[in-house]
This record gives C-alpha cells, structure tokens and sequence, in this order.
C-alpha cells in the first residue's frame, strides 16, 4: 500500500518535533504493511458521520491520532490529518 501525504497533512507534521515525526512516520510505513491486521484492533476505526466512505483513524500514541482514507482503485493510504486527539476532529 503506498503512502500520499495531504498538503494539510504535512504542514500538521511539521509542527511536531523531530522524534514524534520519526515515531508518526514510522507508525504510519507499519499502517500501510498491516492495514486489515490493525482494522481488527482498536488502533484503527473507521470514522463515523463523515461525509466520505473509507475514513479511519489510526492512534499513533496516546495523545497522537491520524485521519486518513483508503483509496481502493489505486491502494493508496491518503493522510488526511495528523495531530493531537485533543484538536484534529
């Protein structure tokens, strides 16, 4: 599964420090080997009343979380969002 980053997403990563972008990207190269083992646990949820389908999100740390879509005709992990739980919904 290849990884697209949203220019959103990015300007988000920037704004952590260095380690947490190494542990965030680094979480998110393991999402994209262990999508359909991680959909099965409590690290991945598809996010409820959005407007488009195939929207989950993926806790990374504690305090850390993941928007992203799965675009099935190319397998494309698209993050969306990257950001603490307590201001990225």
């Amino acid at each position: 599964m290849n990884i697209k980053y949203s220019d959103k997403s990015l300007k988000d990563l920037k704004s952590f420090s260095s380690p947490d972008r190494e542990l965030i990207v680094k979480k998110l190269h393991y999402l994209a080997q262990n999508f359909e083992l991680l959909k099965e646990s409590k690290k991945v949820r598809e996010l409820k009343g959005s407007e488009f389908s195939s929207q989950y999100r993926f806790t990374v740390a504690r305090k850390i979380r993941v928007l992203f879509r799965v675009e099935e005709e190319d397998i494309i992990l698209l993050v969306l969002r990257v950001g603490f739980r307590k201001s990225i919904y």
